[in-house]
């Protein structure tokens, strides 16, 4: 176990809990966070939102076996305030982008609840599974208060696994953020693979574990002195069997290197590469995730 004085952050950890059939991951981001949020000059309500969506996949995310796999997060809303959210982790890699109507949000209450943010939005979840090549999606409405009740309802909805999620973020004096999350699930014994289905409506080990789950406190979880694995022993500490899994660092990542987007400009003809270049014949690629600029001779 951690000393209590270890500052832990950019980290996931999964564990699992065999005799409740229940698996959990645990996640806690600090500078990741801060790198990302840094690229662009989101107003309170928009860094708070790509926040909370930035440490939701990387709690899924960092489920996937497939450590060549990507996990994609994207809203869609035609009329609401933010147009577009986009977030993907990939081998711990996580990044994130979210474009906004500053006028709409300027009419918009203080601490706007999701409606507010997106109006009748929806939620797609994908999976990439590079190995095998299979590729799953699911969507589901942008219902409830935060994105944290739309992403379980997504588990509970598309893929049938009872599920909870719980995200907690601070931003200390100095500017600095911290978010922590907890996700947990039931699996049922003798099942494996993706393919899950519940046919039982009652799950009382699902019940327990739920009701442990509820209770682990969103400033515990933003709290980068508390070890991930203390968060797990606060609440499991009376369960057998109790298992501590793989830890996976988390950095931020972003896969717009120049060598890539000449490959992108590449596929244009060269009648539409003079078309986007300037009048030195350079054409200027702004990459929407980490705001870098590339430019690329037409």
């Amino acid at each position: 176990m951690k000393d209590s004085t270890t500052i832990e952050t950019d980290q996931a950890l999964g564990f699992a809990i065999a005799s409740r059939s229940a698996r959990g991951r645990l996640v806690r981001l600090g500078p990741t966070l801060d790198t990302v949020l840094s690229a662009h000059a989101y107003p309170p309500a928009i860094e708070a939102l790509l926040a909370e969506a930035l440490c939701l996949v990387a709690l899924v995310g960092s489920t996937l076996k497939d450590a060549s796999g990507q996990l994609t997060m994207q809203t869609r809303s035609e009329h609401g305030v933010v147009q577009l959210l986009v977030c993907d982790y990939r081998g711990g890699e996580v990044r994130g982008y979210v474009q906004y109507d500053a006028d709409k949000l300027a009419e918009a209450p203080e601490h706007p609840s999701l409606f507010a943010l997106f109006g009748p939005g929806s939620l797609a979840i994908t999976f990439d599974l590079a190995t095998t090549g299979e590729r799953y999606q699911g969507i589901v409405p942008l219902d409830g208060e935060t994105l944290t009740e739309a992403v379980e309802s997504y588990f509970i909805q598309s893929e049938q696994i009872p599920t909870l999620v719980r995200i907690g973020i601070r931003r200390d004096a100095d500017g600095r953020h911290v978010a922590g999350g907890l996700f947990l699930q039931h699996l049922p014994e003798g099942e494996d693979g993706r393919e899950r289905l519940h046919t039982r409506l009652d799950h009382p080990e699902w019940d327990h574990v739920q009701a442990l789950g509820s209770t682990m406190g969103v400033d515990e979880l933003a709290d980068a002195a508390l070890p991930l694995e203390t968060l797990v022993w606060r609440l499991f500490n009376e369960e057998d069997d109790v298992r501590i899994l793989a830890r996976t660092a988390l950095m931020r990542g972003c896969r717009c290197t120049p060598d890539y987007i000449a490959s992108v400009i590449a596929k244009f003809s060269p009648e539409e590469r003079d078309e986007m270049a300037d009048e030195n014949g350079v054409i200027s690629v702004d990459c929407a995730f980490c705001a870098s600029k590339f430019p690329v001779f037409a």
